[in-house]
């Protein structure tokens, strides 16, 4: 995911016939990997737990905090949590080294699950994902490594991460591109029905 070219683009997310070489979809996943998508296309639950543990790190309010606590465990936002626009900056450059220009916030706003105020849901966090991971696969298993997992979903301690952790303070991933490349793909239309947007009121 790349938050400079965030493109929210007005058509089918996958050709009905690519190339056998192209990397889209889960059409592509390795043999080993655990399922990104279900067989409707919506997130999995595997993958939501990953999600809903790097949306934690960036909400507001913040999750409580485990009472054993390490670089492997799951953090679970709560209930009413949003990505404020610290947040949102902090995750941008967590997983591509850059925050979002101000259209690309404004795309977030129009396109996906926001409160009144504009914040990002986690159900909007989910939307970006769930379409990303049926565009191309690849760019979520990047940005989950970048978070810290594997490609069996589980999350892998790292000297980096508790470094971080034990200074209380936000992981910055650096963008070896020097490039962002994020791309959201489809609208409305093509959002699963488990991740359809809708404001809140």
């Amino acid at each position: 995911m790349a938050p400079n070219d965030f493109d929210l683009r007005m058509q089918s997310p996958r050709p009905e016939t690519p190339e056998p070489s192209s990397k889209q979809g889960r059409r592509n996943a390795q043999f080993n990997d655990a399922q990104l998508l279900d067989a409707d296309g919506a997130i999995s639950d595997k993958l939501e737990r990953c999600l809903r543990h790097i949306f934690a790190k960036y909400c507001t309010p913040r999750p409580p905090r485990p009472q054993k606590h390490d670089s492997t465990t799951l953090l679970t936002p709560p209930d009413d949590a949003i990505l404020d626009a610290a947040g949102l900056d902090a995750w941008a450059e967590d997983t591509n080294g850059a925050p979002f220009s101000e259209e690309t916030k404004e795309e977030l706003r129009e396109f996906l699950d926001v409160t009144e105020e504009g914040e990002l849901t986690f159900k909007g966090f989910a939307q970006i994902y769930q379409l990303q991971t049926d565009n191309d696969e690849e760019e979520t298993w990047k940005d989950l490594s970048n978070h810290g997992f594997d490609r069996t979903l589980t999350i892998v301690s790292t000297r980096r991460e508790e470094e971080a952790e034990s200074s209380h303070m936000p992981l910055f991933m650096s963008c070896t591109s020097g490039r962002s490349h994020f791309h959201l793909y489809g609208n409305a239309n093509h959002l699963s029905r488990r991740t359809r947007p809708q404001k809140r009121v």
